[in-house]
């Protein structure tokens, strides 16, 4: 699954002109995260629409990058260690983790950026839990 982690000036309103932007055309955020420093952010987040947003973010000066993350679907807080017990016996690093604000049948889901996403997506799965694609939060 796409990650857009985008960069801004940390100043009141620029989270709410990038949200903004993506609602008035019809991408849905359905993941979010912010990282603040004194002059500047990373939004980090995954959406319904990941080439509407690139071309969204091009065209309106919204500095990004973007990479790949883990996207794995849970029914219940009690499976969060669960998660992270396969990915630790399968010795994968974890960068960091957020929780999914909008999910496709009322599921919660996991964002994670993991050292190895092919080794976390197969450790996972051999427990049991459902590894999320682009297609599967896509309208």
């Amino acid at each position: 699954m796409k990650q857009f982690s985008v960069f801004t000036e940390n100043r009141v309103g620029r989270l709410h002109d990038l949200t903004t932007l993506l609602k008035q055309n019809d991408v849905h955020v359905m993941a979010i995260t912010v990282l603040d420093s004194i002059d500047s952010s990373i939004v980090r987040l995954v959406v319904d629409d990941p080439d509407k947003a690139r071309e969204l973010m091009i065209n309106n000066d919204f500095p990004y990058t973007e990479s790949n993350l883990l996207c794995i679907e849970i029914d219940d807080e009690s499976r969060l260690t669960a998660v992270l017990a396969s990915l630790l016996e399968a010795e994968v690093n974890i960068h960091y983790v957020y929780s999914f604000i909008k999910r496709p049948e009322g599921k919660g889901a996991l964002a994670i950026s993991v050292e190895d996403a092919e080794v976390a997506a197969q450790a996972a799965g051999h427990r049991g839990f459902k590894v999320l694609t682009q297609s599967d939060i896509s309208r």
